[in-house]
């Protein structure tokens, strides 16, 4: 469940930083509640899954993934343009967050 947890996290914290981009610095009222009420969510169920897994590891794998979405986020329904460097920089991040997942012995699966 831990994992389940942690990516409860990582997709609520993507959705706030989206509607925190459309609250336009928190003047248009819905945004700015999805931005709230998103990271609340995410922060809960990210202590939720210090529970169980190692800190560094968490926060590798919830930022790294986060990085890599809100970029696609921000591609596909922003408008925002990502380059070559943009591109191989979010695979090296999705690299290392397998590299995480599939080698660390710290991660308890």
């Amino acid at each position: 469940m831990t994992w389940f947890y942690l990516s409860i996290a990582i997709i609520s914290e993507v959705i706030a930083t989206s509607a925190l981009k459309m609250s336009d610095s928190f003047t248009r009222l819905w945004p700015s509640l999805v931005t709230v009420l998103g990271y609340g969510v995410a922060f809960y169920f990210l202590a939720v899954s210090m529970r169980t897994l190692p800190i560094g590891i968490i926060y590798a794998v919830w930022s790294g993934t986060g990085i890599v979405l809100i970029g696609i986020v921000g591609w596909l329904y922003l408008g925002q343009k990502l380059d070559l460097p943009a591109m191989l920089g979010m695979g090296l991040i999705i690299a290392g967050v397998m590299v995480i997942n599939l080698f660390s012995h710290t991660v308890s699966h």
